[in-house]
């Protein structure tokens, strides 16, 4: 288990326990959406990283990005600014548009 794995599970865990306890409803979905948005940001990271490992080309976009090496922290903080440039009020939207963006593609750019 990864830190990344580590830090949703603990927030998972969290997340069950306020609704064990009857928790505060607004914080359960303040962190629940927190929880989702760490779940597609790490899904992306992970896809990229097991796409990079056979392509040089991402490999190299990610360097000249100023991200170093391709290993997976260097691949999830590439992600984690992508994502979080995105601009949108509605959490649908902005889970949808991390789904949505092509990671490769702004890698080759």
């Amino acid at each position: 288990m990864d830190d990344y794995q580590k830090e949703i599970f603990d927030l998972d865990r969290q997340v069950e326990q306020l609704v064990e306890a009857d928790g505060d409803a607004k914080t359960i979905a303040e962190l629940t959406m927190q929880l989702e948005i760490l779940k597609t940001i790490y899904a992306r990271a992970t896809d990229l990283f097991r796409r990079g490992s056979a392509d040089e080309d991402l490999r190299y976009g990610l360097r000249i990005q100023g991200y170093g090496d391709w290993n997976l922290d260097n691949v999830y903080a590439f992600v984690y600014e992508r994502s979080v440039e995105l601009e949108t009020a509605q959490h649908s939207a902005f889970v949808g548009g991390i789904q949505n963006l092509d990671f490769a593609l702004m890698l080759n750019s």
